[in-house]
């Protein structure tokens, strides 16, 4: 029985035989650091027919529930089936959105790193139980942020630009943010300019778990935002608010440690 598989433009070949046959996909490079050769997935891993010719996204789906439990070959060949995903986006985007949390998560990693999450992808690749997005590499502005209203266990974002002042991020992807996400206990904007005073004073009353905040090089943000941070905030524990336009706030006066002041000798 041969099936098309469309992510090589080979096909992946099922031999026929016994107990114990299985799947070879030879056709698409190893990893790095992987093993050469996969070896075999064993039937009872694979079951039942792949819907659409065999797309990387069926592939893994088939695959994802026996991944914390799966062997070396099955999680290569899952890691396999990402990165060729992320080479053919869009090809397969109607394919993302039905892909399970698990594999979801990792498809998300991979393509923060790549920079390849985008404000038209994003919906795509978010569920429910997300809880951390590392967009710090990626060309997002607040149409992403609009999108995470149903992302209500996320805890972790990271917003920082590590080169160039970010622009398309501003007051009103923070307060879509907040509103959206209040169990948020890390949040990082470094040179977020054009974030002011409003966004920051919805992520302190919406977001109290907060820890961490980077507001570093955010030169809209005034005193009004650390106020609001230290007075709702109980559990921060550390701010960064180097290179904000002012920072006139002493960190005793607040309820937790402050890491930089760009015009107050502390």
């Amino acid at each position: 029985m041969r099936h098309s598989c469309h992510f090589p433009p080979q096909s992946l070949r099922q031999p026929q035989g016994g107990r114990g046959a299985g799947l070879h996909l030879p056709s698409c490079p190893p990893a790095r650091g992987s093993r050469r050769h996969f070896g075999t997935i064993t039937r009872s891993r694979w079951v039942g027919a792949v819907p659409r010719s065999l797309l990387p996204a069926a592939a893994m789906s088939r695959l994802s529930g026996g991944w914390d439990g799966a062997g070396e070959e099955v999680q290569l060949l899952l890691d396999l089936c990402l990165q060729c995903l992320t080479k053919n986006l869009s090809r397969y985007a109607a394919d993302i959105k039905s892909l399970p949390p698990n594999i979801k998560d990792k498809l998300i990693k991979l393509m923060s790193r790549q920079g390849q999450i985008t404000d038209s992808n994003i919906s795509e690749v978010l569920h429910p139980a997300v809880e951390s997005l590392d967009l710090r590499d990626c060309d997002i502005s607040d149409n992403a942020l609009l999108q995470l209203y149903n992302c209500k266990q996320l805890k972790k974002i990271n917003l920082n630009s590590c080169k160039e002042n970010r622009l398309g991020i501003t007051s009103e992807g923070v307060i879509a943010l907040a509103l959206s996400c209040p169990y948020l206990r890390e949040a990082s904007f470094k040179r977020c300019c054009d974030i002011t005073d409003s966004g920051i004073l919805a992520l302190a009353l919406n977001c109290q778990f907060l820890q961490i905040v980077n507001l570093g090089s955010c030169s809209g943000i005034m005193d009004a935002s650390l106020q609001a941070l230290g007075e709702n905030c109980k559990f921060l524990h550390s701010v960064d608010f180097s290179s904000t336009q002012r920072c006139q706030v002493r960190p005793f006066e607040l309820s937790w440690t402050a890491v930089g002041c760009a015009s107050t000798s502390l």
